[in-house]
């Protein structure tokens, strides 16, 4: 520590002098210190406390929900890819969703990427890296990005032998002492892409509470969708853009963006959303929009419902003046985030006192992103309607403005209903004074959950 003084203050020509030397300098180191503290804590208390972006509509258009125009804008106004030619199949929990990415995986040819917020060890992640290191073996391309907070439990060591066989695995955002400003944003992303042909993209990640059931953890409720055409292309961007980020290495080779009709019917916009500096995100802007639309009825299944005061008033106005049948669909006691149902709960009164209605679903944790407006426009991705979502994490959804899509999503949203507890608003009202109490505490983090 002297040596560190000295080069700070020049060496004094006494004993008297040093000591007054140093005492000064440990002044300013103290100061210093105070000062980084200070700061610290203003940009924990600005993370905590800072107010969402509103997003206030002033001229939602004359043009329909369904018509071309309207994509158009979509399109324009969040900087997606807006794909033709898809074939889309929903698939209804891990039982479905699993077996159909490890068969398109066992079929790739060419490459191979992944994205995901989680991945644990147990028996979906070991079925998964087994076939990633297969293809490997075979000359395809493999590559994987982890977001290194949401799987930090996950050791790296376990992508050796997908590493030795010839892929690649890389962690997004690692925790490191010059990053720490950037800490907070996570890659929520959950996709798949394989061949620039066939991508899955939902809320599922990789882990065994999707597949397995056990005596305290049922399985979890979840849909993720596949896509087959030229959506997939689009989705390959997506990842290039976080591969980027977590590996240094730029894809710009055509063969990881082709064009593949993939003999469908269904249209699918691609938002691919990053927070900026100035708050905004392409995801809040696609929920906004379709929202304000809206003419017949809003469908929302989210597992972490916490919308911010413009999104919940976009709700408001369509229940009351366009009188809109707005249906919310949320986990019950079964949550694996107890606090963030609190919170939830804490934000129900507008919507229940305007007519919405609010859904708790019993059977296990609900994990679906899904939203389906009016029976036409249907959107499956990564984002939880929560500020974390919109203002701190990378996410990307598909929208489709498919009444087929819609109508096969309609079919779980109402046997989810049906395995659902209604919340009235009286029951609202009247709710325990300890319940009011934690969901003050869960508002303290709500801008963090």
């Amino acid at each position: 520590m002297p040596a560190l003084l000295d080069k700070i203050i020049e060496r004094p020509r006494d004993k008297h002098h040093e000591a007054r030397r140093h005492a000064t300098a440990y002044k300013v180191l103290a100061v210093v210190s105070l000062l980084a503290l200070v700061l610290q804590t203003s940009m924990l208390m600005l993370s905590l406390f800072e107010q969402p972006l509103p997003y206030n509509i002033f001229d939602p258009g004359g043009e329909p929900l369904e018509s071309p125009e309207f994509s158009r804008v979509l399109t324009s106004i969040t900087g997606g890819g807006y794909y033709s030619h898809n074939r889309v199949d929903v698939l209804t929990n891990g039982d479905k969703f699993y077996p159909a990415e490890l068969e398109a995986i066992r079929g790739a040819r060419q490459f191979i990427f992944i994205e995901c917020y989680i991945i644990q060890k147990g028996r979906v992640a070991d079925q998964l890296l087994a076939a990633l290191e297969e293809r490997a073996r075979a000359g395809v391309r493999v590559r994987m990005v982890v977001d290194a907070i949401g799987a930090t439990a996950f050791p790296d060591s376990r992508f050796d032998r997908l590493r030795a066989a010839g892929g690649s695995a890389a962690w997004y955002h690692l925790v490191r002492w010059y990053s720490w400003p950037r800490a907070n944003n996570r890659t929520h992303r959950e996709l798949v892409v394989v061949d620039g042909k066939v991508a899955f993209v939902g809320g599922a990640g990789f882990a065994d509470q999707w597949l397995y059931s056990t005596a305290k953890n049922p399985q979890w409720r979840d849909t993720m969708i596949r896509i087959e055409g030229e959506a997939a292309g689009g989705l390959a961007a997506t990842f290039s853009e976080n591969w980027l980020e977590s590996a240094g290495e730029m894809l710009i080779s055509p063969k990881y963006y082709s064009v593949f009709n993939g003999g469908g019917q269904t249209n699918a916009l691609v938002v691919t959303s990053s927070p900026t500096s100035g708050r905004s995100s392409e995801a809040r802007e696609l929920f906004q929009s379709i929202i304000a639309k809206a003419t017949r009825s809003i469908h929302l299944t989210n597992p972490y419902f916490m919308p911010d005061k413009s999104l919940r008033m976009e709700m408001v106005r369509a229940v009351r003046e366009r009188k809109v049948e707005v249906t919310i669909l949320v986990p019950g006691k079964r949550n694996d985030h107890l606090l963030s149902r609190r919170s939830s709960r804490l934000l129900y009164g507008d919507l229940l006192r305007a007519g919405a209605r609010i859904f708790e679903y019993q059977p296990s944790m609900i994990h679906a992103k899904i939203m389906i407006v009016d029976g036409v426009w249907a959107v499956v991705g990564s984002s939880n309607l929560d500020s974390r979502s919109f203002g701190l994490n990378d996410e990307v959804n598909a929208a489709m403005p498919d009444p087929a899509v819609a109508a096969r999503l309609e079919q779980d949203f109402q046997n989810d209903l049906q395995q659902s507890r209604r919340i009235t608003y009286d029951e609202w009202r009247h709710r325990p004074p300890w319940q009011k109490l934690e969901e003050l505490v869960g508002w303290l983090l709500i801008n963090q959950e």
